[in-house]
């Protein structure tokens, strides 16, 4: 059967429960089928940009319940469904439809046209939630903590600072109640014009960066997601209503509705020499109120 639409999904308004209809079930080459539906509250992971990991939790089909091993984007442009790693170009791309795969046992009874209830583990996805608003938050304040260690004009992050953690960063990894994020700071970053000796003093760059995160959640600003549409490649943005200003990212993932749902963020760096310059690690840790 060919899917000639993409998933609805209803995870960036908060949602942790759903009802779909199947419209495409496919071997998943691995033991597991996947189950696609026309609307789903499941976050998958994305390949392209894992930095959240997948939702937990199960379909229903009347009384039977069957748990998601797994969620995945998948893609086609015609006939064949690629799932996950097999997905050869980012999600949103033109002439391609983007679907969540649940991953499930292959001997789960599903059908096409099966009508489904999905449901997500609320405490696994606030876990999620709060590591990623975190994560957002620590690479703003990072971004700020660093503004002096330009000896160039650099593009801007989201509140006009200059932009280190989008020119730097190799890797981001949400995890629940925090997060990892993997920074290379090389000769492409100094030919751009940071100064890495503004990286010499880390506890003392932890302490500037927890200053602006106790600062930014003692004003409990809004958080929201815009979205161009409903579909899963459709664009949606992180906004999040700081003191210094409206900060909006680009952002797949999931959120807390407010940074009153934060007690308390702080960060911890670890750098190591690799060739050619230095690897840092940021560490976020939240605290959920």
């Amino acid at each position: 059967m060919t899917l000639t639409s993409g998933t609805v999904v209803t995870y960036p308004a908060g949602a942790l429960a759903s009802r779909g209809t199947v419209v495409l079930v496919t071997d998943a080459g691995d033991g597991r089928r996947a189950v696609v539906l026309d609307e789903t509250a499941f976050h998958p992971v994305d390949t392209a940009w894992p930095d959240q990991p997948v939702d937990r939790g199960a379909l229903r089909i009347g009384d039977t319940e069957i748990p998601v091993l797994d969620a995945v984007v998948a893609a086609t442009q015609g006939e064949e469904l690629l799932l996950g790693p097999g997905v050869p170009v980012r999600t949103g791309s033109e002439g391609w439809t983007f679907a969540v795969a649940h991953l499930v046992d292959g001997s789960a009874p599903v059908d096409l046209g099966d009508t489904v209830q999905v449901t997500v583990d609320a405490d696994h996805r606030a876990a999620l939630s709060a590591g990623h608003t975190a994560c957002h938050l620590a690479s703003l304040a990072l971004d700020a903590a660093l503004a002096a260690a330009w000896r160039k004009d650099a593009p801007a992050d989201a509140l006009g600072a200059p932009a280190f953690d989008a020119l730097a960063i190799q890797e981001s990894r949400i995890l629940p109640d925090g997060s990892r994020d993997v920074y290379r700071i090389g000769r492409s970053l100094r030919r751009k014009g940071f100064d890495p000796a503004a990286l010499d003093d880390l506890p003392g760059l932890a302490v500037h960066v927890d200053a602006q995160l106790a600062e930014w959640i003692a004003a409990g600003g809004a958080v929201r997601i815009d979205r161009d549409g409903d579909l899963l490649a459709d664009r949606r943005t992180w906004v999040c209503e700081l003191p210094g200003g409206q900060a909006r990212i680009p952002c797949g993932g999931t959120h807390l509705r407010s940074l009153a749902d934060l007690s308390a963020a702080t960060v911890s760096f670890a750098a190591t020499e690799v060739e050619g310059g230095l690897e840092l690690v940021m560490t976020t840790t939240a605290k959920r109120a």
